[in-house]
């Protein structure tokens, strides 16, 4: 964060689950470093049930994440698991 001469750091809740987890984060952040502030965004509904995780194994087995991350995220992932595609038709 300092690195970047951020002034916080932005983190997505998209259920109750998530919080007990982020809070955890937030407040030991805040103990190695008192200047670190953590907000808290919600997604629309349309995003609760999107993680990461889900995304990128979509990408993985070649599914299509368009409409689900930008355009740059999405090219970037293709071109990340572009290899594992030729790998597994071969």
């Amino acid at each position: 964060m300092k690195s970047q001469k951020s002034i916080a750091i932005v983190r997505g809740l998209r259920a109750v689950s998530d919080f007990e987890y982020e809070l955890q984060m937030a407040l030991m952040n805040r103990r190695l470093d008192s200047d670190i502030e953590t907000v808290f965004m919600m997604p629309s509904e349309e995003y609760t049930f999107l993680s990461s995780t889900m995304v990128k194994e979509v990408a993985f087995f070649g599914g299509s994440v368009k409409g689900l991350v930008p355009d740059v995220v999405e090219k970037a992932l293709k071109e990340k698991f572009k290899d594992h595609k030729l790998k597994s038709k071969s």
